[in-house]
């Protein structure tokens, strides 16, 4: 075993991104551990793998020791049920956890954010995103990347209307659309934001999607 690898902790690994990054992750000769934060357990075995079961709403009082850490959480105001519950998800958790594992020595936060994030903009979803990126860029990390995807390609558990009809647009007439706004496969997102913890610029580096393609 190399004395050069490190353990990565993921957290949102049930999700598109997630499911594809935790792959790459176990994949890689990068990292001697992968710990993934989970409600429940997923039905993986892996000799790398670590699954650490947790209440989300009891981040406070847990300690998170790893070197890199990504973050792939994401949900709807539909799937949440409330603004309140999704701006839980989307930036109270990974705040939280982010502070935790820096406290505790990790060196890298990686982030999926959305494009067009602003913690000014008139659309609650954006607003929010910004607003973690932010909290999290006041953090210290000496590397801290923030991924900004446009629209994902890829397959969900759940049907997203307004999704399905642009991905049908943007497969069509993608030749029409500039590169930074183009569908982007969430395989790709993960390949970035691992490629990225191989060799981070220090500080702040924010990946937009024409960037990952």
């Amino acid at each position: 075993m190399s004395t050069d690898q490190k353990s990565a902790l993921l957290v949102g690994a049930s999700g598109l991104i997630g499911k594809s990054l935790l792959k790459q992750l176990l994949e890689s000769t990068d990292y001697e551990k992968v710990i993934i934060l989970v409600r429940r357990k997923i039905d993986l075995e892996h000799p790398l793998l670590e699954q650490r079961v947790i209440d989300f709403d009891k981040l406070g009082s847990l300690t998170f020791k790893t070197d890199h850490v990504f973050c792939t959480l994401g949900t709807t105001i539909k799937t949440a049920g409330s603004k309140e519950a999704f701006k839980r998800v989307d930036e109270d958790y990974p705040f939280q956890i982010a502070e935790n594992c820096f406290k505790n020595g990790a060196t890298l936060f990686a982030i999926v954010s959305s494009m067009g994030s602003d913690k000014n903009s008139r659309f609650f979803y954006n607003q929010v995103k910004g607003q973690v990126e932010e909290k999290l860029e006041n953090i210290g990390f000496p590397y801290l990347g923030i991924f900004r995807p446009s629209m994902l390609l890829g397959d969900r558990n759940e049907k997203r209307i307004g999704e399905t009809i642009g991905q049908a647009f943007m497969k069509g007439l993608g030749f029409l659309i500039p590169k930074k706004y183009k569908a982007i496969h969430v395989d790709k997102v993960a390949l970035a934001m691992l490629e990225y913890a191989k060799r981070p610029n220090k500080g702040l580096s924010i990946i937009e999607s024409d960037k990952m393609l």
